[in-house]
């Protein structure tokens, strides 16, 4: 495989692929874990994700690459092969997710910063070496009645610019994050409200990564799609949302992208794939426009599972659905209809 950033970039987004984000921080899969009764030991976290990338007809289809957690990428599967190796073998790209978290920005009651800079040199080095290709780093932006303010965007942006540079001295392509949320208990923004806050966040972005000298040909844009607050009465129907989120990036997102992943962002597994297929479906874009979905890929397989060997071929199976699915959004052909057939 070639080691331009370019062509690692293309590799990510290629057509009718998405990426899946099995990143979770032990946090977070602990409570995923609790949600169907497996305790979260480093075995069990091996096993529900070594059965996922050996789920070959999700991975070699559906799956460009997958964002690995740190303790993932070192570990072995439970014959002993390499999880980095599992996921080449199905010829999709490792990566790696390098951001230590979002912590509260000083001076406010709910705005974030993400953390993670001090010594991201060196351990992009340590992850080129075991294998991963691409990265990942997550800034998280609230809308309230008074935020988010021009600090919290500004420094969000900044910090995200200067990954992305690191990223690519290393050899490793960076994925962009900023992630306007859509749910959190202040989360009752309208349509126009969240366009409105990533109109400007994407702006201030994409100013931040030209003054960092970022090779936007060699990188990924993963943002949120324009949709209203999770307690918002007022919900946009599918084809507004897509309207709306095409007319926010092609103001926004310069063509040398090559490609745009969408976070889900707590939308229903269904939702995010209308909403991706929508865009497909009606839309022409300079990039291709695809998902990099963790809970909408997973929910059902994880179901499925319940930490049970038994259970493998019936969670991958479940995967392999929803990886089917967003892979027909990613080119505009998903409907309803394909749903119920499964």
């Amino acid at each position: 495989m070639s080691e331009r950033l370019e062509d690692i970039a293309i590799a990510m987004v290629a057509e009718g692929q998405g990426i899946l984000a099995a990143d979770e921080s032990t946090g977070t899969i602990k409570k995923r874990f609790d949600s169907i009764n497996v305790e979260s030991t480093e075995d069990n976290r091996r096993d529900y994700r070594e059965m996922l990338f050996r789920a070959e007809e999700a991975m070699k289809n559906y799956v460009s690459g997958v964002i690995l957690f740190e303790e993932t990428l070192f570990q072995k599967g439970a014959d002993g092969t390499p999880l980095v190796d599992l996921i080449k073998a199905a010829g999709a790209v490792p990566g790696i997710k390098v951001d230590k978290g979002a912590q509260a920005l000083p001076g406010t009651s709910v705005e974030k910063v993400t953390e993670g800079l001090d010594g991201l040199r060196d351990r992009l080095a340590k992850y080129h070496e075991a294998g991963a290709r691409f990265a990942k780093w997550r800034a998280v932006i609230t809308i309230t009645e008074d935020t988010p303010s021009w600090n919290c965007i500004k420094a969000n942006a900044h910090a995200l610019a200067r990954y992305a540079a690191l990223c690519q001295e290393a050899g490793i392509v960076p994925i962009v994050e900023p992630e306007v949320l859509m749910d959190g208990e202040l989360s009752s923004h309208t349509v126009d409200r969240c366009f409105e806050v990533t109109e400007w966040a994407l702006k201030t972005q994409f100013a931040e990564l030209y003054d960092a000298g970022v090779n936007l040909e060699g990188m990924v844009l993963k943002p949120n799609m324009i949709v209203a607050g999770q307690s918002c009465t007022k919900q946009a129907s599918v084809e507004e949302v897509a309207e709306k989120t095409v007319r926010c990036l092609k103001s926004t997102v310069p063509a040398s992208v090559p490609g745009i992943a969408f976070l889900s962002g707590g939308q229903s597994d269904e939702l995010a794939t209308a909403h991706l297929s929508a865009m497909n479906a009606m839309y022409d874009m300079p990039w291709k426009l695809t998902f990099s979905y963790g809970r909408a890929l997973q929910a059902a397989a994880l179901k499925a599972w319940q930490g049970k060997s038994e259970n493998v071929a019936a969670a991958q199976r479940a995967f392999a659905h929803r990886a089917k699915m967003n892979g027909m959004a990613a080119t505009g052909k998903w409907n309803k209809e394909l749903e119920q057939a499964a």
